[in-house]
């Protein structure tokens, strides 16, 4: 893989694919301490490297969450600026964060399996 500008490998296929795969439940874990709006949301992924994503990946994620009922949202007023929007996790969405808990260790173990020495 070559490099970014910063001298870090640059995120691949691969990467992408997984983050693709597991950012649901990132969210669904950042929210189960709590509502967040739409940037905090940004800001805790992009903390973490590996799980930086962009406002055209997070807010499509967030609305498909609403409809399938994982989380709820209230619009709150900023002390700097416009309303915002936050999210809060419903039972279903503790419940499919608790479902994908216990399932993750099993797969990252299987997966391990096949690609360590």
């Amino acid at each position: 893989m070559e490099p970014d500008i910063a001298g870090k490998p640059a995120a691949g296929k691969a990467e992408s694919q997984l983050r693709k795969g597991v950012l649901e439940y990132c969210v669904l874990a950042i929210l189960r301490d709590g509502p967040r709006y739409g940037v905090e949301l940004l800001e805790t992924l992009g903390a973490v490297n590996g799980m930086v994503t962009s406002q055209g990946t997070i807010y499509p994620l967030l609305s498909r969450l609403r409809r399938d009922g994982l989380v709820e949202t209230r619009w709150q007023e900023s002390p700097s600026g416009p309303p915002r929007r936050y999210y809060e996790l419903t039972p279903s969405g503790h419940a499919a964060l608790k479902e994908f808990t216990a399932i993750w260790p099993h797969f990252r173990d299987a997966v391990d399996h096949f690609i360590t020495d």
